[in-house]
């Protein structure tokens, strides 16, 4: 990173506020990137779980496949997906709050028997898979804020921060040589007049 400065004690005092402003952020960055690697992880191990009893649950009714050919799927329909949304690490993060179902009438003399028990199994399949779709959303937008965060760190503690120090060590050791010839042209001035009294 080529920073622009000048050689003077204002360019100087301007570099260290920006350098403790990254100073002091850096652990921030730090620890919100941590928070959030453990959130994906968690929502990816949730995810993981919640396909895994789709799976079971989808075998379970594999079973009975014949049978699905005579259900009626308008029987079925979800009515309302309350969301709600949650802060992880300052991100916000939509939830499924609440599901609501609605179950159309049907005759239970002229159906099959099994049709309320399929209508069960469908709510709670249905459940299932919008829950890991939740969870999967979740652990995308925490992993691309995730990703993001630990650019910035990367960006703050190997090329920021080590410029601002060297920029500043540059300007520290040109005022320190300017004061130093300074002096010395000072000396040499006072010994001429001294010399010529």
């Amino acid at each position: 990173m080529n920073l622009k400065f000048q050689y003077n004690k204002i360019s100087e005092m301007q570099l260290s506020k920006q350098l403790d402003i990254r100073d002091k952020a850096l652990p921030i960055l730090k620890n919100k990137e941590s928070a959030l690697r453990m959130e994906v992880k968690k929502a990816k191990d949730t995810a993981k779980a919640l396909s895994d009893q789709i799976t079971a649950r989808t075998t379970e009714i594999n079973e009975y496949m014949k049978l699905w050919g005579e259900f009626q799927p308008e029987l079925l329909q979800i009515n309302k997906v309350e969301i709600k949304t949650r802060k992880i690490a300052g991100v916000k993060i939509p939830e499924l709050q609440d599901l609501e179902f609605e179950v159309k009438p049907f005759n239970l003399f002229k159906a099959p028997s099994w049709f309320s028990e399929g209508i069960v199994l469908l709510q709670e399949l249905s459940r299932l898979q919008i829950e890991r779709e939740f969870f999967v959303r979740k652990m995308q937008i925490l992993e691309q804020v995730r990703k993001k965060t630990t650019q910035k760190v990367n960006l703050y503690e190997k090329v920021q921060i080590p410029a601002f120090n060297d920029a500043i060590r540059k300007i520290k050791r040109y005022l320190e040589d300017e004061e130093n010839l300074s002096k010395a042209g000072q000396k040499i001035l006072k010994t001429r007049m001294d010399k010529e009294r």
